[in-house]
C-alpha cells in the first residue's frame, strides 16, 4: 500500500464540521464526570493520549519522508523504487482482475489500483495530511485515532519495504517475474509483509463502519470550500474518491476478504518460489 491516505481519513475530516461545536462546547463546560487532571501535568489523560497518538502518526509520516529523501539523493535508486512501484501496480490490476471487473466492487478496486498501488508521487497529498494531524487527534474519538494510527503505519512500512526492492533490482535488466520474485526473497522481512497485510485489512474494515454514517457524506461535501482554502484540495479529493468508492459497495466484508485471500496467497507463494518461478500462482498473478 503505497500511498498514504487510505479512505479512513474520509471519515476523520468530513466529521470535524459536525463536531468541532460539540468540543467547543465541552470545552466551555467542564463537568463532573470529566478524567481527572494528572498530578504531575496539566493536561488530561485524554489529552495526554492524543499528543501520544499524534507523536506517532507523524513519526510514521517522518519514516516516509526518510525513504523518499534517500531516493531523491540516490536518483539509481529513486528510479528502480518507480519500477516497482509501477510493476506492483500492474501486479494488483492481474491478481485482482475479478474484482475490477465486478460491477460491485470495480469502484473501490480501482481506487486501491490508482490510489493506493499507483506509482504516482503522493508528496503533496502527505505533506497536507501531516498538516491536519495535530488538529485531528483534538477533535475525534481514540478508535478513529487509532485507525489513522495503523493507517500511517501501513504507509511506512509499504515505503520501507518498496526501498529494499528496489536495492535488490538490477539497474540493467527488465523487471519482469522472476527478477520480481528474487527482490521479494532478497529483501525478506515475512513478518513485516504479513504486518502490511492485516493493517491493510483492519484499516478497510475500520473505514467501512465508518463510512456508513449519514452524516459524512454530507458533511464531507462542506469541506470542498474550507479545504481548498487551507491549501488541502488534494487531500479533498481523495478523501471524496475514497468515501464513494467505499460507500458504493454497500458492505465490504466479501471484498475485504477476497484481498486478504489473494494477498496472503502470493505472498506464501512469492516466500516459497523456486526458479524459474513458473508456477501456476506466480503466473496467474504476476505480470
Amino acid at each position: 500500500m503505497a500511498a498514504l491516505i487510505s479512505p479512513i481519513v474520509v471519515s476523520c475530516c468530513s466529521l470535524a464540521s459536525t463536531t468541532y461545536s460539540v468540543v467547543k462546547r465541552k470545552l466551555r463546560r467542564p463537568t463532573n464526570h470529566e478524567e481527572p487532571i494528572c498530578p504531575s501535568c496539566s493536561e488530561s489523560p485524554a489529552m495526554s493520549a492524543s499528543r501520544s497518538s499524534a507523536d506517532q502518526i507523524l513519526a510514521h509520516l517522518h519514516r516516509v519522508e526518510q525513504e523518499r529523501h534517500q531516493r531523491a539523493h540516490e536518483p539509481t535508486l529513486g528510479a528502480r523504487v518507480r519500477d516497482v512501484k509501477s510493476y506492483q501496480h500492474q501486479r494488483f490490476a492481474r491478481s485482482h482482475s475479478a474484482l475490477l471487473e465486478s460491477p460491485r466492487y470495480c469502484e473501490a478496486s480501482t481506487f486501491f489500483l490508482e490510489h493506493l498501488y499507483g506509482p504516482e508521487d503522493f508528496s503533496n497529498r502527505d505533506d497536507q495530511f501531516a498538516r491536519v494531524v495535530p488538529a485531528m487527534v483534538k477533535l475525534f474519538p481514540a478508535d478513529v485515532i487509532d485507525t489513522v494510527a495503523a493507517l500511517a503505519e501501513l504507509h511506512a512500512i509499504s515505503e520501507h519495504l518498496d526501498t529494499r526492492m528496489a536495492t535488490h533490482i538490477s539497474e540493467d535488466a527488465p523487471l519482469d517475474r522472476a527478477a520480481y520474485v528474487r527482490a521479494w526473497q532478497a529483501t525478506g522481512e515475512a513478518n513485516l509483509r504479513r504486518r502490511q497485510i492485516d493493517l491493510s485489512v483492519d484499516i478497510g474494515k475500520r473505514l467501512d463502519r465508518l463510512t456508513r454514517n449519514p452524516l459524512i457524506r454530507h458533511s464531507l461535501r462542506m469541506m470542498r470550500g474550507p479545504a481548498k482554502a487551507a491549501g488541502l484540495s488534494e487531500l479533498q479529493k481523495f478523501l471524496e474518491a475514497g468515501f464513494e468508492a467505499f460507500r458504493a459497495m454497500r458492505g465490504a466484508n466479501d471484498f475485504l476478504e477476497r484481498i486478504d485471500q489473494q494477498e496472503r496467497r502470493l505472498a506464501d507463494e512469492l516466500d516459497a518460489a523456486e526458479p524459474p518461478f513458473q508456477s501456476d500462482t506466480l503466473i496467474e498473478m504476476l505480470p
